[in-house]
């Protein structure tokens, strides 16, 4: 089995072109560890971007570590670069962007030899270190197995961090130190978790002299560091293509969208400095991909489309939103010969649109169809999500009219053409985020869920050149336990880890029951298990938004210059902006 995982370590290097190497010699010695397979890792630009930055501390060497593939599942994971043991790194720094991978972190710790709990590892074992977006959410979950998480953008962690790291060093104090100095630094054995007699969080308390609440780090200029694509690979997700990060958060404000929260406020980054992101993929690939929250608000997309096209690229887009399509723009993708374009009106009726503060109507929605079409996009994707607050029978049915008409349009502007392409219809769960004016919301049970799913492919089954493509509830329910869950949540994830992943069976004999985290409304002033996190955001705040959102009552995006709001609390100055409640 050794040799023909060095086989697949050298398959995936031979196809790389970017790999970092660095001597070992009197450097740190990280492990930077994706808790998914090779191909949805190097798809993952934060990871990509981290491996860049901690190379580019010249007293760090930095490997990548992946889930072993399933032919592997039983051999200890190695780094890809040199093959080594994860044991024999200094840290283990694990980039975490999904839920769903949070019982893989689990199995990589043990497979590695380590003790899962962390106040079971000594100062001999690496240091096991986690960051990414499901950690500034929610890190409460994977609290019991990791020593220290790094919570907010990775531009202005990692340089601090590991100026202070010194493996030599007793554990404590060096993790002591690190909280005192720094933003951004949670050590979950210096805090304390306490309960009610019900089961709800009383409190999370500091054990040590330490803040009791850990303020996010936030890169007030995102242009100051270029966050593209390192390693180019066919094995990736996104094959042979240069990932390019155009913005991030959104100003749009859409009541379920944990990022356009944590991320704010909104930032773009300048035309020459993509521009010169781009260009430094070119050399290697013709495809590039353009990556933000809402991309087509970014001021210089036309200019990078015109670039794209004058260079024979082809470019393709995270999303566009149906309000930012007109005939320039889409002439522009054309010319970047995009082939499929992805818009999310979220929901089918005008009631819930407004309720989730997507700022669409229906006419936008097929005028925006009419264009893409017209300019020669040849095949569209729609997002929709069911189980949505206040979400009815005639809502779902709204959805089924809704594509439908879509349809209409697209086939009345295809004729013109002679040719007619294909729409994606994607389904997903929706799952109450952190932070979120819905956090405090009941996820929708998973029979109703099966429902809706189903009322929506029966109405679509007979509309030709229409795909429907489903999200299933039974893992979105998993994803909401481990986005809203406590630290008592760790004792699932380990049951699920020692059965071989089978969550029904672990969940028999859970204490409290998943549905506990998973589809109880919280109270208003219940303390909740990310509350230890400082995203800067005003807690009244959401709560008015989520009540709002009860009244189908919309709030604007976020002003062109933040800094004269003071509306979410992440930004504070000038004048107070209120919206009327």
């Amino acid at each position: 089995m050794a040799s023909s995982v060095d086989k697949q370590r050298k398959a995936w290097l031979d196809a790389e072109i970017g790999t970092l190497r660095k001597p070992w010699r009197n450097r740190v010695r990280v492990a930077l560890v994706y808790p998914n397979r090779y191909p949805v890792a190097m798809a993952s630009l934060g990871f990509q971007s981290v491996y860049r930055q901690l190379n580019a501390l010249d007293h760090v060497v930095c490997e990548r570590a992946f889930l072993p593939e399933r032919e592997a599942a039983a051999t200890a994971p190695v780094s890809l670069e040199s093959g080594r043991p994860l044991a024999m790194f200094d840290c283990l720094a694990f980039s975490i962007a999904y839920e769903h991978d949070h019982v893989h972190v689990l199995q990589l710790l043990h497979q590695a030899g380590l003790p899962l709990p962390a106040a079971r590892r000594g100062a001999s074992l690496p240091l096991v270190v986690a960051g990414g977006v499901s950690c500034f959410l929610n890190p409460e979950p994977l609290a019991p197995f990791i020593d220290c998480f790094l919570i907010g953008e990775a531009e202005g962690l990692l340089a601090p961090f590991f100026a202070r790291f010194d493996p030599r060093q007793e554990r404590e104090p060096l993790l002591l130190r690190a909280v005192r100095e720094l933003p951004g630094v949670y050590v979950p054995s210096f805090y304390t978790d306490h309960y009610h007699a019900d089961g709800t969080l009383a409190a999370l308390t500091p054990n040590r002299s330490v803040p009791e609440k850990v303020r996010r780090v936030h890169a007030a200029d995102i242009g100051a560091f270029a966050t593209r694509s390192t390693v180019i690979t066919r094995q990736a997700g996104f094959a042979d293509a240069h990932l390019v990060e155009v913005s991030r958060g959104c100003a749009h404000g859409c009541r379920f969208c944990a990022a356009g929260y944590v991320y704010r406020p909104p930032r773009f980054r300048s035309a020459d400095g993509l521009l010169a992101a781009m260009a430094q993929g070119i050399a290697q690939t013709a495809k590039i991909g353009l990556l933000g929250a809402a991309v087509s608000d970014l001021p210089d997309l036309p200019v990078l489309c015109d670039w794209a096209a004058r260079h024979d690229l082809q470019l393709s887009f995270s999303s566009l939103r149906a309000d930012a399509l007109d005939g320039k723009l889409v002439a522009a993708l054309r010319a970047g010969r995009l082939k499929t374009a992805t818009i999310a009106p979220e929901a089918g009726s005008q009631r819930l649109r407004q309720v989730i503060n997507k700022g669409l109507d229906e006419t936008t929605i097929l005028q925006a169809v009419d264009t893409l079409v017209a300019g020669g996009i040849p095949n569209l994707k729609l997002y929709f999500m069911v189980g949505l607050p206040t979400e009815t029978d005639d809502d779902v049915a709204a959805l089924v009219t809704l594509v439908q008409r879509i349809k209409s349009r697209f086939l009345d502007a295809s004729r013109p053409r002679g040719r007619m392409g294909g729409i994606t219809v994607s389904i997903n769960c929706f799952v109450p985020k952190p932070f979120t004016p819905f956090q405090w919301v009941g996820m929708a049970p998973a029979a109703l869920l099966k429902q809706r799913i189903k009322t929506i492919q029966a109405g679509l089954k007979a509309v030709a050149n229409v795909q429907v493509q489903a999200d299933p509830p039974r893992q979105a329910f998993v994803q909401a336990l481990l986005a809203r869950g406590d630290r008592r949540v760790g004792r699932l994830l380990e049951a699920v880890r020692h059965n071989g992943g089978n969550w029904p069976r672990a969940f028999k004999d859970a204490d409290p029951a998943p549905g506990f985290y998973v589809t109880r409304p919280r109270e208003r002033d219940e303390v909740l298990p990310w509350d230890v996190i400082d995203h800067g955001l005003d807690k009244d705040f959401l709560w008015r938004e989520y009540r709002r959102a009860l009244q189908a009552k919309a709030t604007p995006p976020c002003p062109a210059d933040p800094q004269q709001c003071r509306l979410c609390g992440v930004c504070g100055g000038g004048q107070d902006r209120q919206v009327a409640g």
